[in-house]
């Protein structure tokens, strides 16, 4: 799923070809993109883009008048750019939006097809799209744990649940955690003041950096490498691979339809943590230590 770093070099790329242009057309293949129904998707049309901006993971496109698109790439939905009136071609190809200075087409692998666009109108009702996340690279220090400490939750649920912080998932979450050397099953209200204060320059060192690097990437092109798996990064998606601080197997636990990256000699004091799938399977059997598991 795009998060953060991703989103705002979308947005970056769409200012560059889209601020102040006209929204001349919304071409829907996929009619279960659109999730909402007021106003209509042609009263959008013929309104000029006034600003470009983000909420948590959604992009917002601003039209004159207050009428907002709001796009949620969730998983696989990705966004492309191409020549003015350009077909939707291909089977995964969900969207287009045809702009007087060329056309943003959204596509989405696979069968889920979970990505959205609301239209609505008004601050107000925008409002209502926000799950109301702090945002991580301007949140004061008070703000960041009064946030993270609301309720006791363990570090990786707390940082990718977007009602606490915005913008952040799944990918950069491991990559987080692994900056700051915490376990991702710690729990948020056990930290003391200095490994809140590691947590916090985690999060924005490590968002920052991929952004900025990710922008550099796409220079003046437009985004098409978007993905959650990238070279460089430590630990997420690179389950047995080494860890580029201390050369341990990278672990990982796998719940619902995520998983946890993390290596446990830096972040976990060397143990293991409970995968709930094996841990049934293998019962007294599941090693307890990274020690243990080298040693089977």
């Amino acid at each position: 799923m795009p998060e953060l770093p991703d989103v705002e070099v979308y947005l970056d790329a769409l200012r560059a070809r889209i601020d102040g242009a006209t929204l001349e057309e919304i071409r829907l293949r996929n009619p279960f993109l659109l999730r909402s129904v007021d106003p209509p998707a042609r009263e959008a049309c013929g309104r000029r883009v006034v600003l470009l901006r983000r909420i948590g993971k959604r992009i917002v496109i601003s039209l004159e008048g207050e009428v907002y698109l709001v796009l949620h790439l969730m998983i696989a939905g990705r966004l492309h750019w191409k020549e003015r009136g350009a077909p939707l071609a291909g089977k995964i190809a969900s969207a287009a939006f045809d702009f007087s200075t060329g056309t943003l087409t959204l596509t989405e692998a696979g069968t889920k097809k979970r990505a959205s666009l609301h239209l609505v109108r008004g601050e107000t009702a925008l409002a209502t799209l926000d799950p109301g996340g702090v945002e991580p690279l301007t949140a004061s220090a008070a703000e960041f744990q009064a946030a993270l400490t609301r309720e006791n939750r363990t570090l990786k649920r707390a940082l990718t649940d977007p009602r606490i912080f915005s913008g952040i998932g799944n990918a950069y979450s491991d990559e987080i955690l692994w900056a700051a050397r915490l376990s991702p099953a710690q729990l948020t209200r056990n930290l003391g003041p200095e490994a809140v204060a590691a947590l916090r320059d985690a999060v924005r060192a490590t968002l920052t950096a991929w952004r900025d690097r990710l922008a550099a990437e796409a220079g003046d092109g437009f985004p098409e490498k978007v993905t959650a798996f990238r070279p460089g990064m430590a630990v997420h998606g690179r389950w047995k691979e080494l860890c580029p601080a201390c050369g341990s197997p990278v672990q990982r636990i796998v719940y619902a339809e995520n998983e946890a990256n993390y290596c446990a000699r830096c972040q976990t004091g060397g143990r293991l943590l409970a995968d709930r799938a094996l841990s049934r399977l293998l019962g007294r059997d599941w090693p307890k230590t990274l020690d243990e598991l080298e040693r089977r």
